[in-house]
């Protein structure tokens, strides 16, 4: 089951835009096993909507309905957050990023990717600093959008891009918190009856997508405990921070505090590379992190952290297929985007 399968059988649920599906896929990865009833994948190439865009994120219905974790036995506190790693490159970059800030009042994010049929497919992307979404298939849908203020913009977006903000003012702990939670069912530093709560919700949202689907409904599960716990909470770390910069990466305290998240989760592998003729870095999110369902590498520029480039690599025998999304940031106006200057 893939992300486009799930999000077909909520019928319910409008369609998200293509950028949440990086997350969207990191948080599925996750889930819960497999049904045994067959699953027919749709034939077609999926139709992203130019309107009708979901009230939250794909990553958090996602992480809403299918991420259930095994095993665990009684409800414990959170774990204690990930000390800040301060020799980490992402806090250094995450420094420059910050104090390099660009003018404008938006980013602009262009993402490119192939269709099942080999067809090239782009999708625009403009998150203002005041909170506003735009979007488009082509630079002039686009800019029609921003004109007639087409706002369509998600309490998941705010949520997000707030914790990341949070993040890139300092405050990291409480930022990977509030990032965090933005899924449901985590509730670090509430009351361990708050925790069990939001549990059982997220439990009753698992099932019901089972019911959606005319599947029996499995047993609830336990919320998990020790490395099982560590790693859903970073599973649902990586997943919004990566989302907020997929969408928010020319706003340099969104990328710098996405930059600062990322340095804590330490099963978050960083290497480096060439992309096109640029420094990069690579963030690989490995099988402990993607529910041992294959890997997420997310290629940022080493010089300033915009994306490049985020691919997906199903594990070794799943039916997981390849995915890879390449991304072009920069800083705009809404006024020139409204105005045709792309």
């Amino acid at each position: 089951m893939d992300e486009m399968d799930l999000m077909k059988k909520l019928r319910d649920v409008p369609s998200p835009r293509p950028e949440a599906y990086d997350s969207a896929r990191t948080a599925l990865s996750a889930a819960m096993a497999e049904p045994t009833a067959t699953v027919v994948r749709p034939k077609r190439w999926f139709s992203w909507p130019k309107a009708g865009i979901a009230a939250v994120g794909a990553a958090a219905v996602a992480t809403a309905v299918v991420m259930a974790t095994t095993s665990g036995s009684a409800p414990v506190a959170p774990p204690v957050a990930a000390p800040q790693v301060v020799d980490s490159p992402l806090v250094k970059l995450a420094s420059d990023v910050k104090a390099g800030a660009q003018p404008g009042d938006a980013s602009l994010i262009i993402r490119s990717t192939i269709a099942p049929d080999n067809s090239p497919y782009v999708f625009y992307t403009v998150y203002t600093d005041k909170g506003q979404t735009f979007h488009g298939d082509s630079a002039k849908t686009l800019s029609a959008a921003a004109a007639k203020g087409q706002d369509l913009a998600t309490e998941y977006d705010a949520t997000v891009m707030a914790a990341a903000r949070l993040a890139a003012d300092g405050d990291v702990e409480k930022a990977k918190n509030a990032m965090v939670n933005v899924s449901p069912g985590w509730a670090l530093g509430k009351s361990t009856a708050e925790q069990e709560k939001e549990w059982a919700q997220r439990q009753e949202a698992t099932a019901e997508v089972f019911r959606l689907k005319g599947l029996p409904v499995p047993a609830p599960k336990p919320r998990p405990t020790g490395k099982e716990l560590e790693d859903g909470v970073n599973n649902a770390l990586w997943s919004n921070t990566t989302y907020a910069l997929f969408i928010g990466a020319a706003n340099a305290e969104v990328r710098a505090g996405v930059l600062k998240l990322l340095a804590t989760i330490k099963d978050v592998t960083i290497g480096r590379t060439d992309a096109e003729g640029r420094p990069a870095l690579t963030l690989t999110a490995g099988p402990a992190l993607q529910g041992g369902n294959g890997t997420h590498v997310l290629t940022v520029n080493a010089d300033n952290g915009l994306p490049i480039r985020s691919e997906t690599i199903p594990a070794a025998g799943s039916d997981g297929k390849p995915f890879v999304a390449d991304y072009r940031s920069s800083r705009v106006t809404l006024a020139d985007v409204a105005a045709g200057k792309i």
